[in-house]
């Protein structure tokens, strides 16, 4: 059977558009903005796209297959990692779980050329736009016809004296049409993207690749394996993972060390390759 190179293509071009990522995702500045939610084109009964991230896997961030009821192999190690007993694969297991990203739909007012973009925010905004559609006072909010506006104020982190950004929203309390007219309304609806390809997810195979490439970061990538110290951190490799448990390097490696990496060595090759 001959190869399907265009669908390789359109493969590979989802995995390396960023451009097509930049386009449609909207962050707020410093200041105050205006914008609409929209309902999703795509799952109309409710424009709240909930993803999970792995953030800081080789320095990258990877859509977890765990956002649609899918098994996700880094998640899968986390928990084997956890059983294991030691604080430190606690922590480094609890640093590995995806992180949840909300997404709306958006009509960014003074913006609207650029059409319907994805804004993404977390936990705490996510409860306040809920609790807001909640109040009967407001009740549904993104309606096109019969709808709210948002205002959002953002303070940068350095300007909140805080450790993250500050995000702080008031809906509108005038009802309002997401345009003037129908027709506009309608283009709106019917422009949006679909958020999976803003967003690719890999497969399970992949994945698992990726895992172990970071478990087992290679000599050409320059990497080096690392101490019992990093384990913790999912932002560096953090250990010696291959199809057998590696050697630990012969100098300025302890025993305690050398122990630990091929504990986790072990429990990669007892979850996936066993």
């Amino acid at each position: 059977m001959a190869l399907d190179l265009s669908a390789i293509r359109g493969r590979l071009n989802k995995l390396q558009n960023t451009s097509n990522r930049t386009s449609n995702l909207w962050k707020p500045t410093p200041g105050k903005h205006q914008v609409r939610i929209v309902p999703y084109k795509f799952a109309p009964e409710n424009p709240f796209i909930e993803l999970f991230f792995h953030y800081n896997i080789n320095n990258k961030t990877y859509l977890s297959p765990s956002s649609f009821g899918r098994p996700d192999p880094i998640v899968e190690f986390a928990e084997k990692l956890k059983r294991m007993g030691d604080k430190e694969d606690w922590k480094a297991a609890k640093k590995m779980e995806p992180k949840l990203r909300t997404f709306v739909p958006v009509l960014v007012r003074g913006e609207e050329g650029e059409g319907i973009k994805f804004w993404g925010f977390g936990k705490t905004v996510y409860q306040e736009i809920l609790g807001y559609i909640a109040d009967p006072d407001y009740g549904d909010i993104t309606d096109p016809n019969n709808g709210r506006d948002i205002t959002i104020e953002y303070v940068s982190a350095e300007d909140a004296g805080t450790s993250y950004p500050v995000t702080t929203i008031r809906v509108k309390p005038n009802v309002t049409p997401l345009a003037e007219d129908a027709t506009q309304i309608q283009n709106f609806m019917e422009s949006q993207s679909n958020i999976t390809d803003i967003y690719s997810e890999l497969s399970y195979d992949e994945l698992k690749s990726v895992l172990e490439g970071w478990l087992n970061p290679t000599a050409e990538e320059g990497e080096e394996s690392v101490s019992e110290s990093t384990l913790s951190t999912p932002s560096a490799p953090q250990t010696q993972a291959t199809s057998a448990p590696a050697a630990a390097p012969s100098n300025g490696v302890t025993t305690e060390e050398k122990k630990k990496m091929d504990d986790v060595a072990s429990a990669f090759d007892d979850l996936f390759n066993g």
